[in-house]
């Protein structure tokens, strides 16, 4: 009992650094858009994202059905089966999402939890197998590899989706209101913020808020029930707070867009993405709590009451919601990774941080002939209009802002009702993918990538993707190793490996002159060792 009492403590400690290192790579989906376009201070930026991230982790449903039975089969493993599984699935969640962090690139939580799940339970499984702990005839009778199948098809959905219809959008967008689009919002910013806030208002009712106590009850079947009605009298409202800031406050109504639509994707981040930090080690918790009512050896009690719903205990969704604010007013890797996703779409040259390679090349002399042929085929005449409608010259451009502020609620809107109309559906479509993707199209349409830069961008690009594609299988083999370790080393050695990835991330995230001084002071090697 020990052991396994040790194991829980481990989990719940790595619950905390998960959320942390998550929430560092997650930031930059719902905040990139309003710190490109300057829309306001920082410190206004991360207060709106904070209290949506509250109200996400308040409101969020708490289910870990991913955990509990979403990967695996819980009725073919027993107690001891399940601790090994997700002891080497934080410690593989962590050290992985760390090292993105650390580059600057950003990733899925959800499809790194999924695969690492997948890969401790395959190897857990295998091991069975091996050794004649079970009956069961196959590895894939004890996985569910019909989440497999999803999460790829989300990847390849995500990107091809949300790049076409956000260039799609963005050049719609950009061709009705041009760079001088300070006139038209004069004239009619309030109806355009009001359109926009509704979209990211029933992005919230659908994706935001799904599942929880609100949308379960009379009220949420009410909104279900009259949903256009509720959408038109948003519409309404939304529209006449935006005339008000814009006539009395002197506020621009597209600054209320973007913050309206940061608010919403922290809130929606937190309120369904919480349990891909804190899912698994709740979940070890629990399964502990039901061996000990059991008074079963570990090895005899089978976990097929994992399969039945649980809820996350209240306060620790509170310590969690605590935990994710905290992380991303003060996490220094949270900013890094958004810096990347800011400096891949916005406009104009600069210093670029990715090189062009062969593949990258070869796209942007295809999409230059494509170009080209489009150019032939409109003609002269409308080239000449299309050319002054994308036209930069005397626009008003905010100081620093990477791009202005109608690319950044374009970014958001269709960004939210991607996400939404992918929820309703039920399509695979994965978060941080479309977040990414769309803010890609729009910078594609938007004509931020110039002739000298096009190529290293589209490289930077290309390198996120790999990215997303590597953490899969990383994540899957991980994980397998960690539960092949914890296997035959024992509960104590899984102990001791948390050890080893609490001095890894304590050096990660050491200030990077402080790393500097201590190599410097270590001893050089002999000669020839």
């Amino acid at each position: 009992m020990d052991s396994f009492l040790a194991i829980v403590i481990v989990l719940l400690i790595l619950a905390v650094a998960d959320l942390i290192v998550g929430v560092s790579n997650d930031a930059a989906n719902f905040l990139n858009s309003a710190i490109g376009s300057k829309v306001a201070s920082r410190k206004v930026i991360l207060t709106v994202a904070s209290v949506g991230i509250v109200l996400g982790a308040l409101a969020s449903s708490g289910m870990m059905e991913i955990a509990r039975k979403g990967i695996f089969n819980p009725a073919y493993f027993s107690f001891a089966d399940v601790m090994v599984i997700f002891l080497a699935v934080m410690l593989a969640d962590i050290i992985l999402l760390d090292i993105y962090n650390s580059l600057g690139l950003p990733t899925s939580t959800t499809v790194s939890i999924v695969f690492e799940l997948l890969g401790a339970a395959v190897m857990v499984a295998w091991l069975k197998l091996q050794f004649g702990t079970t009956d069961a005839t196959s590895v894939w009778q004890m996985i569910n590899t019909s989440k497999l199948g999803e999460i790829v098809s989300g990847i390849f959905l995500s990107v091809l989706i949300a790049f076409s219809v956000g260039a799609l959008v963005m050049w719609l967008a950009r061709f009705a209101l041009t760079f001088h689009f300070q006139r038209a919002v004069d004239r009619s910013g309030s109806l355009i913020a009001g359109m926009a806030i509704t979209f990211i208002v029933y992005f919230m009712l659908v994706k935001g808020l799904k599942g929880t106590d609100l949308m379960k009850g009379p009220t949420g079947t009410w909104i279900q029930k009259n949903i256009v009605g509720v959408m038109a009298g948003t519409f309404t409202l939304m529209t006449v707070v935006a005339l008000f800031a814009q006539r009395v406050l002197k506020v621009d109504p597209l600054r209320l867009v973007v913050l309206a639509g940061t608010f919403s994707l922290a809130m929606a981040f937190a309120g369904n993405d919480l349990v891909n930090f804190i899912g698994v080690p709740i979940t070890g918790l629990q399964s502990f709590q039901m061996w000990l009512a059991s008074g079963l050896s570990a090895d005899q009690f089978m976990m097929g009451g994992m399969a039945d719903a649980a809820q996350t205990p209240t306060y620790l969704l509170y310590v969690s919601g605590a935990v994710m604010v905290l992380t991303l007013w003060f996490s220094a890797k949270a900013r890094k990774v958004s810096s990347t996703e800011v400096n891949l779409a916005r406009k104009g040259e600069g210093e670029e941080r990715f090189r062009s390679h062969l593949l990258a090349r070869v796209i942007v002399r295809s999409a230059q002939r494509t170009g080209d042929l489009f150019t032939s085929i409109l003609g002269r005449r409308n080239n000449v209009i299309i050319n002054r409608r994308f036209s930069h010259h005397g626009a008003k451009e905010r100081e620093g802002a990477a791009f202005d502020l109608l690319r950044a609620a374009m970014n958001l809107m269709v960004s939210s009702l991607l996400i939404a109309a992918a929820t309703k559906l039920k399509l695979p479509l994965s978060t941080t993918y479309v977040t990414f993707m769309v803010a890609m199209g729009t910078s594609l349409s938007d004509r931020a990538w110039g002739a000298e830069s096009a190529a290293q961008r589209v490289a930077g690009v290309l390198n996120v993707i790999g990215g997303w594609l590597l953490t899969a299988l990383v994540a899957f083999i991980a994980a397998a190793l960690m539960a092949l370790l914890i296997h035959f080393g024992g509960n104590w050695t899984g102990v001791a490996l948390f050890v080893l990835v609490g001095a890894f991330l304590v050096r990660s995230h050491l200030p990077r002159k402080a790393r500097l001084l201590d190599d410097a002071s270590a001893p050089e090697a002999p000669v020839g060792a």
